[in-house]
């Protein structure tokens, strides 16, 4: 019995590269697991590198939104989805974003 494992063969196997299971379905938990960055776009700002440099604690930075206008939401640096900022714990000072909106992706982003 030869226990060892081709990897000319896995390669060349979608299923065994998807960790497909004695079932034959390939298994969701390998791209399930894999971790992804999520952030939420509260606004821009643009400025000199000089004015950068000067700020300090407690400076306020004008962004370009208003309070109450919609926050994009990113995933490895791509909008998903736009969402308002809402309170999670007030005692904590801990804030979320409620989805409003779901952006469908064309075809050839999504494959990039």
């Amino acid at each position: 019995m030869n226990d060892t494992i081709d990897p000319a063969a896995v390669a060349s196997d979608p299923a065994a590269r998807m960790g497909e299971g004695d079932s034959g379905a390939p298994s969701l938990e390998t791209i399930l697991s894999i971790p992804v960055t999520v952030q939420v776009v509260l606004g821009t700002a643009s400025m000199p590198v000089a004015r950068l440099m000067k700020l300090g604690r407690g400076a306020i930075i004008s962004l370009d939104q208003k309070v109450g206008d919609p926050v994009n939401v990113l995933v490895n640096g791509r909008v998903v989805a736009r969402g308002e900022v809402v309170v999670v714990d007030e005692a904590n000072s801990r804030f979320g974003v409620s989805l409003i909106e779901i952006v469908n992706l064309p075809r050839d982003a999504r494959v990039a």
